[in-house]
């Protein structure tokens, strides 16, 4: 079976057919980076690494561009309020995007352009669009594209350029010909961030950056474009239609978007006081169970962030764990069994992770009933596969004895009064420290190096 994608401009499931055999060019809206990541950026982040990495096991060579929005209106307000340079402001935020996405198992993409980097690529896409009648510079110093000069604009998001007109504020910008135009070259304030152009000093507009950066890196027509769920419109319809005016091209073949995230059923949101960073949730909980709760839901579907959801991915992933701990891991030699057909039927339709999850439980089921050198093999299989989804690629006893709520210091010492009681024959003594450790969901295991412990 070829990987199927559900494709947002077709609005059905599409076969993966790239322009290049054997070879996949995809791009991804990234950070604007002011601030740390919340739980939305991991989401995404988490969704297209899984994709990048299983079309990569695969057989594809996958070159993957996430880029960086380094120049924006919040940027020059958060830059001003601390007192610092753009440039000091970015490249921080930029340190600690990594910091959370490589705690978070995520791999670096191939790329990371960022804006400022590509403003003599963006300058010139303007001019094209001014020189092919769909875009106008105001006497302002902005320059504007012109939406009803785009055929096809609303095709991503089913807009009708109608009912936006109805709904389009009466205080429009003065400076646009039409209300629904939006900007291309933003004219400089004082003391902003500024680069020449034709059109006097400023800056790019968020949406050209994208279709500038994405074309040069990876050609005017490319496989995958892909970005969290409110984006669609208006960022992605803009993309298109700046891009393909310009280059007269077709501009990504497949559309693909994350699903949002609710907290406690409700839209994440700082005005509600339910809004999480990563770092925020890396402190209460491992990083490897947070990708596994990204991972529970289909990339496409809604996922409800709660300290229940992710008490649950602790449980679930910790019996992944237990099956592999004590085992022999034998290496991967067949993969012609049911669980590697289930779990690549299920990557395979649109990379729906919930249902490879399945059938690798199905698997760990397995690995415990196993002994010996099938068990080894089976274990072996269990690792290989997991570790498609970026998984399951830690030594199960640290892994065991990490987690939330756990003081390692505390479990030590009451291991250490458990082995004093045995020395001084008070087996009763003993007995109640071990109930006290289970009370806490902590088991401990006897062995001739010592005793060891895991979560329950």
């Amino acid at each position: 079976m070829s990987v199927h994608i559900y494709n947002t401009l077709t609005r059905q499931k599409d076969p993966l057919q790239p322009i290049v055999a054997g070879k996949v060019g995809m791009y991804v809206c990234g950070m604007t980076v002011y601030d740390f990541c919340h739980l939305g950026h991991a989401r995404v982040m988490v969704a297209f690494d899984v994709i990048a990495r299983y079309l990569r096991h695969r057989g594809y060579d996958v070159n993957y561009i996430r880029n960086i929005t380094d120049i924006d209106d919040k940027i020059i307000q958060r830059a001003n309020e601390n007192g610092e340079s753009i440039e000091s402001l970015t490249e921080r935020f930029i340190a600690e995007m990594h910091k959370d996405s490589d705690a978070l198992g995520i791999e670096r993409p191939s790329a990371e352009p960022k804006a400022t980097a590509h403003i003599d690529d963006i300058v010139r896409l303007v001019q094209t669009l001014i020189d092919k009648g769909f875009a106008y510079a105001a006497d302002n110093g902005d320059v504007y594209y012109s939406v009803r000069k785009f055929d096809g604009y609303g095709k991503l998001s089913g807009k009708v350029l109608d009912d936006l007109t109805a709904g389009a504020r009466v205080d429009v910008d003065e400076h646009k010909q039409d209300p629904l135009d939006f900007v291309l070259w933003k004219a400089a304030k004082v003391d902003e961030p500024h680069w020449h152009s034709p059109w006097g000093i400023g800056r790019p507009g968020w949406h050209i950056e994208c279709s500038a950066m994405s074309t040069c890196c990876l050609g005017d027509t490319f496989d995958i474009h892909g970005g969290g769920p409110d984006l669609k419109f208006p960022h992605h319809e803009n993309e298109i239609a700046q891009s393909e005016a310009a280059t007269g091209k077709h501009y990504a073949n497949t559309w693909m978007h994350a699903g949002a995230v609710r907290v406690d059923g409700e839209k994440m949101s700082k005005s509600l006081g339910n809004f999480f960073t990563i770092r925020e949730i890396l402190e209460k909980y491992p990083a490897e169970v947070v990708r596994f709760f990204l991972l529970s839901s289909q990339y496409r579907s809604p996922i409800n962030y709660s300290e229940d959801s992710l008490i649950e991915a602790q449980t679930r992933l910790d019996r992944f764990y237990n099956a592999l701990r004590g085992v022999t891991i034998g290496k991967v030699v067949d993969q012609d069994n049911d669980y590697s057909h289930r779990f690549h039927s299920a990557m395979d339709d649109d990379f729906n992770t919930p249902e490879a999850i399945a059938a690798l439980f199905d698997l760990v089921r397995a690995v415990n009933k196993a002994r010996g050198e099938e068990q080894a093999e089976l274990a072996g299989q269990l690792r290989y596969l997991a570790g498609v989804l970026g998984c399951l690629q830690s030594d199960p006893e640290i892994f065991l004895q990490s987690g939330a709520g756990v003081d390692e210091a505390w479990v030590q010492e009451k291991i250490a009064q458990r082995l004093a009681a045995k020395q001084a024959k008070d087996f009763a003594q003993a007995d109640t420290v071990r109930d006290e450790l289970l009370a806490q969901g902590i088991v401990l295991r006897d062995g001739p190096e010592g005793t060891s412990w895991s979560k329950q």
